[in-house]
C-alpha cells in the first residue's frame, strides 16, 4: 500500500483520505479537544490520523496515534486555553498568546465543538467574513439596510507570524448575549496560526475593554474540520448555558452556508473567486497561506 494511504477505516477497509505530508501543518500544534470534557480516554482525528488521548491524574495531556502505522506512538500535547493540543510533526515550543484569557475577571469557556464538512482554511474564511452578517445572522449581527463594510485596515506582522485587521466596525442589533439595544460594534481581527483566528469585539460591558472569541479549526482531514469555539468575555451574570447557547446558534447559521461552498478546499489563486472591497482581509489570509508554502486544505495558485 503507498505510503501516502497510510491508514484504512474500519468500515471494510475502505481507503481513507491520504494522510498529510505537508511539512507545515505536520508541524503546527492542533486544539483536539476541551480539557472540560475530557473526562475519560476520548477518540478523534486529525489530518486523516486517529487519535486517543486523556488527561491523567497529574493533569497532563497523553496523545497517541490509534490504528495503522504507528499504533501507540506518544505524540507531543500541552494545554492552552482550555484546550488539549497536539502536534504530529515537530512543533514550536510556544503557542501563539492571548493574553486576556490570563484575566482574572473574564469568563473562559469552551462555546462549542462543532464538525463541519468543509477545509479548516475555509472555516477561518468566513470567520473573517464581515460582509454575512446581515444576510446570515439577520437581526443579530447585521439588518438592512446596514450592509455596507466600511474601509477597514489589514497588515502581516514584520515576522509574518500574524494577520491582524483593524478599525473593522458593523451596526449589530444584538451583538451579543448581553446586548440590549443595537450598536456599532468594533472588531479586530488576529490570524496567528494558519487554522486559528482570535476575534475582539466591543464589550457592551466595558467600552474600554473587548470580548474574544476564538476560533481553533482542527482538521480532521482535508475536507473535514472540528471547529472549536473559545469565549474569552466580560460577563457577571449570565448562566454559562446561555453563552454556548447564543454562540452556538450563530455557528448553527454558518454551517449550512460552509457546507455549500464548493470546493470544499480554499482556492488560493485570487482569481479563483472574485473578490470585494469586504473580501480584504481574506485576499491577505490567502496570500499568507499562499507565502507560508501551505498545501493541505486549500487548492493552491497556479504557479
Amino acid at each position: 500500500m503507498a505510503a501516502e494511504q497510510a491508514w484504512r477505516t474500519a468500515n471494510g477497509g475502505a481507503i481513507a483520505e491520504p494522510a498529510c505530508t505537508d511539512p507545515v501543518v505536520l508541524d503546527l500544534w492542533h486544539a483536539i479537544g476541551a480539557v472540560n470534557e475530557t473526562f475519560e480516554v476520548q477518540h478523534t482525528e486529525l489530518l486523516g490520523q486517529p487519535l486517543a488521548y486523556r488527561i491523567d491524574a497529574g493533569g497532563t495531556p497523553q496523545v497517541r496515534r490509534h490504528g495503522g502505522p504507528g499504533d501507540g506512538g506518544a505524540l507531543p500535547a500541552r494545554i492552552a486555553y482550555g484546550y488539549v493540543w497536539c502536534s504530529l510533526g515537530t512543533p514550536a515550543n510556544e503557542l501563539f498568546p492571548i493574553p486576556e484569557y490570563e484575566e482574572e475577571d473574564r469568563r473562559n469557556l469552551n462555546a462549542a465543538s462543532i464538525g463541519v464538512h468543509v477545509s479548516a482554511p475555509r472555516a477561518i474564511e468566513n470567520f473573517l467574513d464581515l460582509g454575512h452578517f446581515p444576510f446570515v445572522h439577520t437581526d443579530i449581527l447585521g439588518v438592512e439596510p446596514h450592509t455596507e463594510v466600511r474601509e477597514y485596515r489589514v497588515e502581516v506582522s514584520e515576522d509574518n507570524r500574524e494577520i491582524v485587521a483593524t478599525n473593522c466596525m458593523f451596526y449589530q442589533p444584538k451583538a451579543a448575549a448581553t446586548s440590549e439595544a443595537g450598536a456599532d460594534v468594533e472588531y479586530v481581527y488576529r490570524v496567528p496560526h494558519p487554522f486559528c483566528s482570535v476575534l475582539y469585539k466591543s464589550s457592551p460591558l466595558d467600552p474600554e475593554r473587548m470580548d474574544v472569541i476564538a476560533l481553533f479549526c482542527q482538521p480532521l482531514d482535508e475536507q473535514r474540520t472540528r471547529a472549536h469555539m473559545l469565549l474569552s468575555i466580560l460577563d457577571e451574570g449570565s448562566e454559562d448555558r446561555d453563552i454556548r447557547a447564543f454562540q452556538q446558534m450563530i455557528f448553527g447559521q454558518d454551517k449550512p452556508i460552509l457546507e455549500n461552498q464548493f470546493p470544499k478546499k480554499l482556492p488560493l489563486d485570487p482569481r479563483a473567486e472574485t473578490p470585494i472591497r469586504a473580501d480584504k482581509s481574506a485576499i491577505f489570509y490567502r496570500r499568507w497561506l499562499s507565502d507560508l508554502g501551505l498545501t493541505y486544505g486549500v487548492v493552491p495558485a497556479a504557479s
